[in-house]
């Protein structure tokens, strides 16, 4: 069972940023891919961005001019700007691993609201 712990999430006002990390407890070689998703109120949970174990990013279409995710060492982080109130949501991290298991996150809520 790998564990996987969010921070970051919290109120911001439209267009400001804020930054996501989550660790995950496991060997960094083991992680095939790691993501984040969110979930909005009333909404189906959707994915953020992925990469892969060469650094491969893959953004979401409506986020991927305003997001960057980053991989470290069984670490990800999501870097979002210019926040919208859309962009309200509960974010999860996600991972993968060489195996095809799967984790997920408690989720941080973000709250974009002046």
């Amino acid at each position: 069972q790998v564990q996987l712990v969010e921070s970051g999430g919290g109120l911001v006002q439209p267009g400001g940023s804020l930054r996501l990390s989550c660790t995950a407890s496991t060997n960094n070689f083991d992680i095939a891919v790691m993501a984040w998703y969110r979930q909005a109120p009333g909404q189906r949970r959707e994915v953020v961005a992925r990469i892969d174990r060469d650094g491969r990013a893959e953004y979401q279409d409506s986020v991927k001019d305003r997001v960057t995710i980053a991989r470290g060492n069984a670490e990800v982080y999501l870097q979002i700007h210019s926040l919208k109130p859309e962009d309200t949501a509960v974010y999860y991290c996600y991972v993968m691993l060489s195996n095809y298991s799967n984790f997920w996150g408690q989720g941080t809520r973000v709250t974009v609201s002046s």
